[in-house]
């Protein structure tokens, strides 16, 4: 049975630690948890998990090392392991902005490096996870690809797309959130009352995801098969993308890509 670490164990790492065991393919005592106040892993030390608040010792063993930290404070945590990292173990990084370059300035050049880029939806096994390397082979990747299969679904993409993977799912969660949440607005607006409203908004998003996801159609041989000639869901369509809805999306994702790009160096 495979040993991992997760370093920094907030929602992602704790969400990730939880999904590997629902998967049956890891046991919690496989699984070590770090965090700088242990206290706070205290329910996770009820469920069997290992917990540790020094990470030195915490990485022995293990096979896939995941740093699960903000970009901010990944290069502290990258100094304290790096006297007891072994060759053979693959680093996984779930921090926006920082390569497998920066990586290795600090923890060697020799060392394997597979980005990841979850988001939130990795609670409830939902997440859509990018994963990418510079030269970790198939077999690494495979690794770390199963990993993240437990709690969502992956795509291995080149690393020069992470900073956008980061602003389309990572970001892209909290855009559609709020496009559902001005969905229900607009019910209240028409005549519902509110947690009616944030139902049906709620629904008919995950409906729409779901016919894409199961029918493999593009989004807009859907989207006629409910627009008429003169009907009333044209003239919705219509009206928004002339407030400008397609396009303030667009540059939303586009300037979240910039803004992730410069993290680690802020």
């Amino acid at each position: 049975m495979r040993k991992v670490t997760i370093i920094g164990s907030g929602n992602i790492g704790l969400a990730l630690a939880k999904g590997l065991v629902k998967s049956d393919e890891y046991q919690a005592n496989n699984i070590t948890l770090t965090r700088r106040v242990l206290q706070s892993l205290q329910e996770e030390k009820e469920l069997g998990f290992d917990v540790s608040a020094n990470n030195q010792e915490a990485i022995q063993g293990a096979e896939v090392i995941v740093l699960a930290i903000l970009p901010q404070q990944i290069r502290k945590v990258m100094e304290e392991i790096r006297p007891a990292l072994s060759p053979h173990q693959i680093v996984v990084s779930v921090a926006s902005g920082v390569s497998c370059a920066h990586i290795k300035e600090v923890l060697g050049l020799d060392t394997i490096v597979v980005r990841a880029m979850p988001n939130t939806a990795i609670a409830i096994g939902q997440s859509m996870t990018c994963i990418a390397t510079d030269n970790a082979n198939t077999e690494e990747v495979a690794v770390v690809e199963r990993l993240f299969e437990t709690v969502g679904s992956v795509v291995v993409i080149n690393e020069d797309l992470m900073t956008s993977a980061t602003a389309l799912c990572a970001c892209g969660i909290a855009f559609f959130l709020r496009s559902i949440r001005a969905a229900s607005q607009g019910g209240v607006e028409i005549g519902f009352h509110a947690h009616d409203a944030l139902k049906m908004a709620i629904q008919t998003a995950k409906g729409a995801a779901d016919l894409l996801l199961q029918t493999n159609n593009h989004p807009e041989s859907e989207i006629d098969k409910v627009t008429s000639p003169k009907g009333c869901t044209i003239a919705g369509l219509n009206e928004m993308e002339h407030n400008g809805f397609s396009s303030a999306f667009i540059k939303g994702i586009k300037f979240s890509a910039k803004q992730a790009g410069g993290l680690y160096n802020d």
